[in-house]
């Protein structure tokens, strides 16, 4: 995905984390099925995309994404979270509930 239909994608969309991963980082490895369990928690209230930062290399500088896993969360294309690192499925369900 380009940074043109990244940033069109995330304008569109009222609410989404993005997920930027590398395929041989073990802890994107760990926080994977914690997304796929926040996914089904949120039901609908936010839009969950993975950015492999290897295949994507300038949306990952475009965000300055300097580790991984790095959660950024976009509230109508505007940045409003960013946390790198694992979490729990209830904390990334509770900071998508707080901003939607």
């Amino acid at each position: 995905m380009n940074n043109k239909s990244l940033t069109e994608y995330l304008n569109k969309e009222p609410l989404v984390l993005v997920d930027f991963f590398a395929e041989w980082c073990g802890p994107c490895k760990t926080l994977a099925p914690i997304l796929k369990d926040a996914k089904t928690k949120i039901e609908g209230n936010a839009k969950i995309i993975k950015i492999d930062i290897d295949k994507n290399q300038h949306a990952a500088a475009h965000f300055s994404v300097r580790s991984v896993p790095t959660l950024i969360l976009f509230k109508e294309g505007k940045l409003v979270w960013r946390q790198s690192g694992v979490l729990s499925s209830d904390q990334i369900c509770n900071i998508i509930n707080q901003h939607k």
